[in-house]
């Protein structure tokens, strides 16, 4: 008898499974004028780690980046983190086809932390949950979703990965897996070059469905 081959789903989560890109983009626009003189921070900073976004545009401002550390804790502590249209009942469908399922995120513990207290089921809803600090390399390097493959022990041809950034459909695509692109966050047109399929988002989803998105 064939046994069936394991199928694993990697998720971002912001813009993916919980509608907070607008938020962030508040947040990081004010410290982008602030701090740097720069309009456009927001923009440059989209599915990165903090430590990446730290290195990259507050390098040897320890001073400065403590006051960021904390004005983006106090933030996240009041952000409102609602489910994407459609994505818990795509998630449960992907439970009834015993599909892997984890989130595959930029953001660090001390945010996921903030995030179960608003959403406690968050962690029931995921086999697995790999943040920041489980991975070196930040997107749009692969390494965080092929850590997720390797977890799960699936091929790239069974695993799908749904995102919405720019660096991170940069990165599933790096990683070889099939790339689902959630325009929540940048247009339908911006990101299709960059994925397999682009949903507007999961109503009317399923898996049988995500199936037929190949590479």
């Amino acid at each position: 008898m064939e046994t069936m081959e394991t199928i694993s789903v990697l998720f971002d989560f912001d813009g993916v499974v919980v509608d907070t890109e607008t938020q962030y983009s508040i947040f990081w626009h004010k410290i982008g004028v602030n701090y740097l003189g720069m309009e456009e921070l927001e923009n440059r900073v989209k599915g990165q780690t903090l430590t990446y976004i730290y290195d990259t545009f507050f390098s040897g401002m320890t001073k400065e980046q403590a006051e960021i550390t904390g004005l983006l804790n106090s933030f996240e502590e009041k952000m409102t983190f609602d489910f994407i249209p459609g994505v818990l009942d795509f998630i449960s469908d992907l439970h009834r086809h015993s599909v892997k399922t984890a989130v595959v995120t930029s953001s660090n513990e001390i945010k996921m932390a903030a995030v179960y207290r608003v959403h406690p089921e968050i962690k029931t809803l995921f086999d697995r949950i790999l943040t920041a600090e489980m991975f070196v390399a930040s997107k749009p390097a692969p390494d965080c979703f092929l850590l997720g493959m390797e977890i799960f022990g699936t091929t790239l041809e069974n695993t799908y990965v749904f995102e919405d950034s720019f660096n991170g459909l940069k990165a599933g695509m790096a990683s070889g897996a099939n790339v689902i692109g959630l325009a929540t966050t940048n247009s339908y047109m911006d990101i299709a070059p960059l994925c397999h399929h682009v949903l507007e988002d999961f109503q009317g989803f399923t898996y049988d469905k995500m199936l037929q998105v190949h590479k």
